[in-house]
């Protein structure tokens, strides 16, 4: 398997694996807007013998419009459901959260299960006094820091980018 950045010609096929990992079309049509409107945007894909089964992506978040601090957002993240819990969606975390650390990200949230994204280093956003502009359970709402104390005497609402709203 490998890990890399998407391309154009992967389009087609990253809109295939968000729609069949997930209920609906809205994840992968929100990676169709994403791209044309968020900067800066990390997209990756895993590829296994010339297909793709898994892609991740993350963009822009701002925490109470403060644009000073580099925060990102993962989401979404998705993998083929025949190969899921084969150490995909772990590999593609791992490489975009060094992705984010090399443009010199501070923090990521995401949005998740609260069993799985611990294991990189996610803990519940309170414990930095931090909510989500969406009303959602506070152990699903985690952040990661990049650089240590980056969150120190930050507290507020994380927002998104627009374009999560249309979904």
């Amino acid at each position: 398997m490998q890990i890399r950045e998407e391309r154009t010609s992967d389009y087609k096929a990253v809109y295939e694996v968000n729609t069949a990992a997930f209920p609906s079309n809205e994840e992968a049509e929100l990676v169709n807007r994403l791209r044309k409107t968020a900067d800066p945007i990390i997209s990756l894909v895993a590829e296994q013998r010339g297909i793709v089964v898994g892609h991740i992506l993350f963009t822009p978040v701002t925490l109470d419009s403060n644009a000073s601090r580099n925060l990102m957002g993962l989401a979404p993240m998705a993998v083929l459901p025949d190969f899921q819990r084969h150490g995909i969606g772990s590999a593609l975390i791992d490489a975009g959260l060094a992705q984010c650390q090399q443009l010199g990200v501070g923090a990521i949230v995401v949005l998740g299960h609260a069993e799985y994204y611990p294991k990189f280093g996610f803990v519940p956003s309170m414990q930095f006094g931090i909510t989500s502009e969406y009303d959602v359970p506070d152990d699903v709402f985690m952040i990661t820091e990049l650089v240590k104390d980056y969150l120190r005497d930050q507290h507020g609402t994380i927002q998104y980018h627009a374009e999560f709203s249309e979904t």
